[in-house]
Protein backbone atom coordinates (compact mmCIF):
# COMPACT_ATOMS: atom_id res chain seq x y z
CA UNK A 1 0.00 0.00 0.00
CA UNK A 2 1.08 3.54 -0.70
CA UNK A 3 0.60 7.15 0.39
CA UNK A 4 -0.73 9.71 -2.08
CA UNK A 5 -2.43 13.08 -2.44
CA UNK A 6 -5.63 13.54 -4.45
CA UNK A 7 -4.82 16.07 -7.17
CA UNK A 8 -7.82 15.77 -9.49
CA UNK A 9 -10.79 13.78 -10.69
CA UNK A 10 -11.81 11.92 -13.83
CA UNK A 11 -15.17 12.42 -15.54
CA UNK A 12 -16.38 9.64 -17.84
CA UNK A 13 -19.46 9.77 -20.04
CA UNK A 14 -19.22 6.04 -20.82
CA UNK A 15 -17.75 3.38 -18.58
CA UNK A 16 -18.17 -0.23 -17.51
CA UNK A 17 -21.59 -0.51 -15.81
CA UNK A 18 -19.90 -1.94 -12.67
CA UNK A 19 -18.20 1.46 -12.25
CA UNK A 20 -21.48 3.41 -12.25
CA UNK A 21 -21.68 5.55 -9.11
CA UNK A 22 -17.99 5.08 -8.27
CA UNK A 23 -15.74 8.16 -8.09
CA UNK A 24 -12.49 8.09 -10.08
CA UNK A 25 -9.65 10.30 -8.80
CA UNK A 26 -6.12 11.27 -9.83
CA UNK A 27 -3.60 10.52 -7.06
CA UNK A 28 0.00 11.77 -6.82
CA UNK A 29 2.10 9.12 -5.01
CA UNK A 30 4.06 10.47 -2.02
CA UNK A 31 7.20 9.36 -0.20
CA UNK A 32 7.09 9.03 3.64
CA UNK A 33 8.09 12.69 3.98
CA UNK A 34 5.11 13.81 1.86
CA UNK A 35 7.08 14.67 -1.29
CA UNK A 36 5.86 13.66 -4.77
CA UNK A 37 7.25 10.27 -5.76
CA UNK A 38 6.59 9.11 -9.30
CA UNK A 39 3.84 9.69 -11.82
CA UNK A 40 0.19 10.26 -10.87
CA UNK A 41 -2.16 7.27 -10.94
CA UNK A 42 -5.89 6.89 -11.57
CA UNK A 43 -7.76 5.27 -8.66
CA UNK A 44 -11.30 4.31 -7.70
CA UNK A 45 -12.35 5.93 -4.44
CA UNK A 46 -13.89 3.60 -1.84
CA UNK A 47 -13.84 6.05 1.10
CA UNK A 48 -15.13 9.44 -0.10
CA UNK A 49 -11.77 11.20 -0.50
CA UNK A 50 -11.58 14.69 -1.95
CA UNK A 51 -9.15 17.08 -3.61
CA UNK A 52 -6.05 17.83 -1.55
CA UNK A 53 -6.50 14.96 0.91
CA UNK A 54 -3.71 12.54 1.75
CA UNK A 55 -4.84 8.98 1.09
CA UNK A 56 -3.70 5.39 1.43
CA UNK A 57 -4.07 3.41 -1.78
CA UNK A 58 -3.38 -0.09 -3.00
CA UNK A 59 -2.66 -1.56 -6.38
CA UNK A 60 -3.01 -4.90 -8.10
CA UNK A 61 -5.42 -7.67 -7.18
CA UNK A 62 -5.88 -6.23 -3.69
CA UNK A 63 -7.39 -3.07 -5.22
CA UNK A 64 -10.60 -4.97 -5.97
CA UNK A 65 -10.98 -6.26 -2.38
CA UNK A 66 -12.48 -2.95 -1.20
CA UNK A 67 -15.52 -3.65 -3.40
CA UNK A 68 -16.11 -7.28 -2.34
CA UNK A 69 -18.36 -9.15 -3.12
CA UNK A 70 -18.76 -7.15 -6.34
CA UNK A 71 -16.06 -7.81 -8.94
CA UNK A 72 -14.80 -4.37 -9.97
CA UNK A 73 -12.28 -3.96 -12.83
CA UNK A 74 -9.69 -1.78 -11.11
CA UNK A 75 -5.91 -1.72 -10.77
CA UNK A 76 -5.83 0.99 -8.07
CA UNK A 77 -8.21 1.84 -5.20
CA UNK A 78 -8.12 4.46 -2.45
CA UNK A 79 -8.78 2.59 0.81
CA UNK A 80 -8.23 5.22 3.53
CA UNK A 81 -8.04 8.96 4.19
CA UNK A 82 -4.87 9.73 6.17
CA UNK A 83 -5.13 12.11 9.12
CA UNK A 84 -1.45 12.17 10.05
CA UNK A 85 1.86 10.50 9.15
CA UNK A 86 4.59 10.14 11.75
CA UNK A 87 8.04 9.07 10.61
CA UNK A 88 10.45 8.68 13.56
CA UNK A 89 13.34 11.05 12.98
CA UNK A 90 11.51 12.61 10.00
CA UNK A 91 9.52 15.76 9.40
CA UNK A 92 6.27 14.22 8.07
Amino acid sequence: MYLGKVIGNVVCTMKNPVLDGKKILVVQPLDPQGRPAGKPVIALDSVGAGAGETVYWCRGREASFAWYPTEVPTETTIVAIVDRVHVPGGKA
